[in-house]
């Protein structure tokens, strides 16, 4: 079988000793994902996570020491070329989408903005989501202490609550995670007892599947601007910008390159459905820090919502200044009246 010409990657992160690596071996061992490429990356010179997966995958491919998700490492970007290399020429088998677990000290962010910024990587691999493990033990703590945990919970598409036989504040923990990441599904195993499915099939386009504009952005689970909400872990916030009437692409484009110009350090993602004057389908928008990814047209709305909504996962982010820049770049279409109107949020899906 010949491989996509655009392989999803699937970035598997979460705090020291939170189950990664159990969580994997669990995907590896399933058929419907023998044909996974695995990059795993660990401090330190012995390769222990490889010798726990080795067994499972072939086209795995380590990285001694360091750390994948520094931005001026080559590392990274040299295993992704030669497996796509490497796969041209029959050397490995015809993966179909790769998996990239980071050490549990890592901050995800820089490896999702090379997969945007590097044109090498972008035409060859696209982000399918970020998976995060949190230790059901130990997770408050490491919330509470450690500012890498909060950001690879933030920037989750999928949470996964780990060792819930261990613990009993399992449903604090839960509650924590759901305010600190609204648009994320949450699930709870032990050993890593998830269905890969519900984790590693979570990108916009999802190999031999219709893409799934919907799922991807969740933006029912985001407050509105001003919207009271829990108190949730400091720096971090989340919420979702709205306009009900078509934007003009070119407006909007130059809206979030001033945004990311501007405060593209604190802006950890972004990903949104916007309503383009003139077009049947919407243009789906992704972003990470400063990177923004050339926008996706979709053939068709995923439901009756025509409105323009952008997610927006933040560190020191004030909502009132996106929406301010947001709308003094963006014109709406004069066939419409100018609206607002905000669905009723609702919490996050849980397993």
């Amino acid at each position: 079988m010949a491989p996509s010409v655009v392989t999803p990657v699937t970035v598997l992160t979460g705090f020291l000793g939170s189950g990664k690596t159990t969580l994997l071996n669990r995907m590896l061992a399933d058929p419907r994902f023998a044909d996974t490429a695995v990059i795993v990356n660990e401090f330190g010179e012995v390769a222990i996570d490889h010798l726990l997966v080795r067994h499972a995958s072939q086209d795995i491919v380590v990285l001694p020491g360091g750390c994948i998700c520094c931005r001026a490492s080559g590392d990274l970007i040299r295993a992704l070329r030669e497996l796509h290399q490497q796969r041209s020429t029959g050397a490995v088998g015809p993966f179909k989408r790769v998996v990239i677990e980071t050490t549990g000290l890592a901050d995800p962010a820089p490896i999702l903005a090379s997969l945007i910024e590097l044109p090498l990587l972008a035409a060859r691999y696209s982000l399918a989501g970020v998976v995060t493990t949190v230790d059901a033990e130990h997770g408050m703590a490491a919330l509470d202490g450690v500012p890498e945990a909060v950001k690879q919970a933030a920037l989750a598409d999928r949470i996964v609550i780990t060792k819930v036989d261990r613990a009993t504040a399992v449903d604090a923990l839960e509650s924590r995670l759901a305010h600190l990441n609204p648009g994320a599904r949450i699930h709870r195993a032990v050993l890593g007892d998830v269905d890969p499915a519900l984790l590693f099939d979570t990108g916009l386009f999802r190999p031999g599947a219709a893409p799934d504009p919907a799922g991807w952005l969740a933006a029912g689970g985001y407050r509105r601007v001003g919207d009271p909400r829990a108190p949730h872990d400091p720096r971090i916030s989340s919420f979702a910008w709205r306009c009900l009437e078509p934007l003009e692409w070119e407006d909007l484009e130059r809206g979030l390159e001033t945004l990311l110009d501007l405060m593209g350090e604190r802006v950890l993602r972004l990903k949104g459905l916007v309503n383009v004057a003139g077009e049947p389908g919407p243009r789906a928008v992704h972003a990470v820090q400063h990177a923004l990814y050339p926008p996706a047209r979709l053939a068709a709305w995923p439901d009756a919502d025509r409105s323009t909504r952008i997610v927006f996962i933040g560190r020191d982010l004030e909502e009132g200044a996106i929406a301010r820049i947001l709308e003094s770049f963006t014109r709406p279409s004069e066939t419409l009246p100018r609206q607002s109107a905000w669905p009723q949020p609702h919490p996050p899906t849980k397993t």
